[in-house]
């Protein structure tokens, strides 16, 4: 098979793909080998037809009647987590800022991850993923989560503060989560014991 028809099946293949579904050489052998495969993602990415999100990861990007853009990155995120079979959930610094324990936006995209560190890219912006340890990935885009990874980013100085802003904005099964978390979690002494006083000890 020629490079060009090479060329041809895999965007054929990727358009028919629902968005941010990722496009790895071991997974398309069905259209010829995994190197030859490779090397075409890689062309077809240089030439602008596909976008290399990281070593061994292309996508698609989507056609808007504005030209071309980058897959949403929710659900870029959302592939990924499932293709490496890892936890990844936005830092503590923009939960903070998604809760209202802060004014301060990142400066930088950053999501921790189970899995190593990666830096993905979409055209001109990087997305950072960064290894963090179990207790800071509990409940994953849940809001018992969301509340530990704020704390954790606001420190000990700041655990008290965030405590008192935010829980009463919990729902019940939120609070009861969160209880649950601090119970069985390896968070740190100096948030599970505040998260103890304020929810299981009243």
């Amino acid at each position: 098979m020629s490079m060009s028809g090479l060329s041809c099946r895999v965007m054929e293949h990727a358009e028919r793909l629902p968005e941010a579904t990722p496009l790895c050489p071991e997974a398309m052998d069905h259209l010829g080998n995994s190197n030859t495969v490779d090397q075409e993602l890689q062309r077809l990415a240089q030439s602008g037809r596909l976008m290399r999100i990281c070593e061994g990861v292309y996508m698609r990007p989507i056609e808007t009647r504005f030209g071309l853009r980058a897959p949403r990155l929710s659900k870029v995120l959302t592939a990924l987590a499932a293709l490496w079979s890892e936890t990844i959930v936005p830092c503590g610094g923009a939960v903070a800022n998604c809760l209202g324990l802060t004014t301060q936006n990142p400066v930088r995209d950053v999501y921790l991850t189970s899995g190593p560190n990666r830096r993905l890219h979409f055209g001109s912006s990087v997305v950072e993923l960064g290894h963090a340890p179990s207790w800071q990935l509990v409940a994953p885009h849940r809001k018992a989560g969301d509340v530990v990874r704020a704390l954790e980013w606001l420190g000990p100085e700041e655990v008290e503060y965030g405590l008192k802003a935010v829980l009463p904005t919990l729902s019940d099964v939120d609070r009861e989560e969160l209880a649950a978390l601090q119970a069985t979690s390896t968070m740190p002494r100096w948030m599970a014991e505040p998260i103890s006083a304020r929810l299981v000890h009243g």
